[in-house]
């Protein structure tokens, strides 16, 4: 299911559909410099230079590079061309075009460019020259790896697509440009391998993107959020990373990646439930460890939303599965413990949760200090003041810790958050409550696609080919095809050894 936001015009305070910005450019330099000013509403940073009586130049200072500015065209106009087309061919720099319209000439403008207007003519010359202030490239905060590439994107998606390109020299790799937002203006790349990509599948993604009337997209995720097949649903269908080289993996599957301009994170789709629990340096070790560290993390996952509510649920209705050896200090623990099981549990779960987004929320140093001292100082003092039991302090931390290891925040955010109602329904119906939460969970996941393709992909539909790199990691020459879901052209991602 997809929103979109509707053009609907406040009856109060109704505006007449302006025509200026479709206008044709001005002869008279004065009276396109007006009319540019007027319409950026004399803001303070647009600036006017007159060369001479033949030029005038209009840019945004905030927007240029102003070195640029004036080693490749000022000193450019100080050779006196005479007409758009001598300007045009003595300025030197990556973007040079002629504008006929008041709308593209305002559009490069806000883009960026330089606006050089020559008296007498109805056309100006458009120079873009963006300023290349943006933050350095670093290491990926969120997915970090010890094997493999320390490089993550950063906010410039001209850099963006550069790293990508770095690690794919091929000229088969395709950038379709594309401009979203009727406020912000944003640039988005489309990013796949022609002749790997399929066609029904990229098509699908930029009707999608076309499809959207919304006022300004400042981030990828909310992109992520309007193009997915399904927003109703907890779970991200479409993956987002910080890392080149895992964007790059996604092109060589055949998949196709999205590139939104101010946003470090990229889009990659189609994607399966089983992706989040990978890693890119599972290919960069042996098949063993890669496999036991994914087993690993699709454990702790399990352990994480269950391990609690098991809890609940054997303490409220299911005594006899409890060891005997285990029943006395279970019944120790708890013997000052004025709550039901549920309450004791969902108290505690809330106070790690809280630790937790404390902890993100303040600076790196502060936030690890209280999460490790506010742990330790709250969990004892509750346990002595009777609030909770000592094997409970133990159950949460392990749901908690068994959070981290998935590799993808989006999903270690879910997982976080299923754990609420699961106990809820423990505590109310027992293990009953357990299994309705299973097989609800289930029947929604099964109901789910990304871009059209099973979310439960290859276990359902199941697909013995791509098993070979699902929860287990067979060794390279059994991983040779392509993983069906983006339904590539070119399933041979390399001959097999003979």
């Amino acid at each position: 299911m997809m929103f979109f936001k509707k053009n609907v015009k406040n009856p109060d305070v109704e505006k007449p559909e302006s025509t200026e910005d479709e206008c044709g450019i001005a002869s008279s330099s004065a009276e396109f410099i007006r009319g540019i000013q007027k319409r950026l509403n004399n803001s303070s940073d647009v600036a006017v230079i007159d060369v001479n009586p033949l030029f005038t130049l209009i840019y945004i200072e905030t927007l240029i590079d102003k070195n640029m500015l004036n080693r490749d065209i000022l000193a450019q106009l100080n050779k006196n061309p005479s007409s758009p087309s001598e300007v045009e061919h003595k300025i030197h720099v990556g973007n040079v075009k002629q504008y006929e319209l008041c709308k593209e000439a305002l559009f490069a403008l806000l883009s960026g460019a330089v606006l050089i207007h020559i008296e007498g003519y109805s056309v100006v010359v458009s120079a873009m020259i963006p300023s290349g202030q943006s933050r350095s490239l670093s290491k990926p905060e969120n997915e970090s790896i010890v094997i493999g590439p320390q490089l993550g994107f950063n906010e410039s998606i001209s850099t963006n697509v550069s790293l990508v390109r770095r690690y794919l020299m091929n000229p088969d790799l395709t950038n379709e440009s594309m401009t979203m937002g009727e406020e912000s203006k944003t640039s988005i790349s489309i990013m796949y391998i022609n002749g790997i990509a399929s066609d029904e599948m990229v098509e699908t993604v930029k009707q999608r993107i076309a499809n959207i009337t919304i006022d300004g997209v400042i981030d990828s995720s909310v992109l992520m959020q309007l193009i997915e097949d399904n927003s109703l649903t907890i779970f991200p269908v479409m993956v987002l990373t910080e890392r080149p080289d895992r964007a790059c993996s996604w092109l060589l599957n055949g998949k196709v990646v999205i590139i939104v301009d101010g946003s470090s994170l990229v889009i990659g789709c189609p994607q399966s439930f089983v992706e989040y629990f990978q890693s890119m340096e599972d290919r960069n070790v042996k098949w063993q460890v890669a496999t036991f560290f994914r087993i690993l993390r699709f454990m702790a996952m399990i352990l994480s939303v269950f391990f609690t509510a098991v809890y609940v649920a054997s303490l409220t209705f299911h005594y006899e599965i409890i060891p005997q050896p285990l029943l006395i200090p279970l019944s120790e623990s708890r013997s000052r413990v004025p709550f039901p099981p549920i309450i004791e549990a969902l108290l505690l779960e809330f106070i790690i949760e809280l630790l937790r987004e404390a902890g993100a929320r303040l600076p790196t140093k502060v936030g690890q200090t209280m999460g490790i001292v506010g742990g330790i100082v709250i969990g004892t003092a509750a346990v002595q003041a009777g609030f909770t039991s000592n094997i409970l302090i133990i159950i949460v931390a392990l749901g908690a810790l068994s959070s981290f290891t998935t590799p993808n925040f989006m999903m270690g955010n879910v997982i976080r958050i299923l754990r609420f109602p699961i106990i809820i329904l423990a505590g109310f119906w027992g293990f009953y409550g357990i299994m309705f939460a299973f097989c609800f969970l289930l029947i929604h996941l099964l109901r789910q696609s990304s871009l059209g393709s099973p979310f439960l992909a290859p276990f359902y539909p199941i697909r013995l080919r791509d098993l070979a790199d699902s929860i287990v990691r067979l060794p390279l020459p059994f991983t040779s095809k392509r993983p069906y879901e983006a339904r590539p052209l070119d399933s041979e991602r390399y001959e097999k050894e003979k």
